[in-house]
């Protein structure tokens, strides 16, 4: 594996790179960087040439002021795949990763082969009511708020006000929640929280939740301009479930749907040895 920077869209992008073969692109969540995906970037680069970005503003990555909408998050995924001279891609997303994913996919049908997203939501497609029943999660509005006097996008927000100082409990909190307690590997843990230290940090990583209407928006636009006509894989954990697939049902023309039972909403750190088994048939499926 070798870590890169890239430009693309006007920003400095950390990115691991391994393997040859057909591409894979990985786009991470929150709390995350590109090391979400340790224990599959391995078994994956034995037919496949991974490339696993640190999204803009995320890990290494730099924190530009704005651009935490999907579309744009998106846009940053294909500039990423031009510069690295991949013409057709496999794209995998989860959580934060998961609308950027499925728009590129929406957009560039040409340049995405093949879709999976994982543990999250759509903006405001139906399907998740059962999810949504008791209200978001909590942390969505929370990270979202700006502070006294300041705009959404510009900050310092409340969240990054109140967590700066404890940013190490923070993530750790996400982390184990993610894992069912299981907690994540202690390398890739100190690995992550480090990225996650300093209030610049913490605001670049809450810049998808304060964008959040605005992507909501572009989904709506694109499955209002067109169907999802690449085959997709939609795969649910705790606690999201079966919600993201339900969303995406109307609007897919080829869809499987699988539930990973006994894992968390981290898929790749938790239960790696239940997701590869669902990823490496669909992804080597001809082209």
């Amino acid at each position: 594996m070798e870590l890169h920077t890239v430009r693309a869209n006007g920003v400095e992008l950390n990115v691991a790179t391994a393997g040859t073969g057909p591409a894979v692109l990985l786009l991470h969540g929150f709390p995350h960087t590109w090391r979400l995906w340790t224990h599959v970037i391995d078994d994956l680069a034995a037919r496949h040439r991974v490339i696993a970005p640190d999204l803009r503003g995320f890990g290494d990555s730099a924190r530009p002021a704005d651009g935490y909408d999907a579309g744009t998050l998106a846009d940053d995924a294909e500039a990423l795949l031009t510069a690295l001279g991949v013409t057709s891609a496999a794209v995998v997303g989860i959580d934060v990763g998961t609308p950027p994913a499925f728009l590129l996919a929406m957009r560039r049908p040409g340049l995405v082969r093949r879709l999976v997203v994982m543990e999250s939501l759509l903006g405001r497609l139906p399907g998740a009511e059962e999810f949504l029943a008791g209200g978001p999660p909590w942390w969505f509005g929370f990270h979202a708020e700006p502070g006294l006097a300041e705009s959404v996008l510009a900050g310092p927000g409340l969240a990054e006000s109140v967590l700066a100082g404890q940013e190490e409990t923070y993530v750790d909190w996400f982390l184990d929640r993610g894992t069912l307690g299981h907690g994540v590997r202690p390398d890739i843990r100190d690995a992550i929280v480090r990225t996650y230290v300093g209030r610049e940090a913490l605001r670049a990583a809450f810049g998808p939740y304060r964008a959040l209407p605005v992507s909501a928006r572009q989904i709506d636009a694109a499955v209002a301009a067109g169907r999802l006509t690449i085959p997709a894989m939609a795969i649910g954990a705790h606690p999201v479930g079966r919600a993201l697939e339900r969303q995406l049902r109307p609007y897919a023309d080829d869809l499987t749907g699988h539930v990973v039972e006994g894992s968390g909403h981290i898929v790749p750190l938790h239960r790696p040895d239940a997701l590869l088994p669902l990823l490496r048939p669909f992804l080597a499926a001809p082209w």
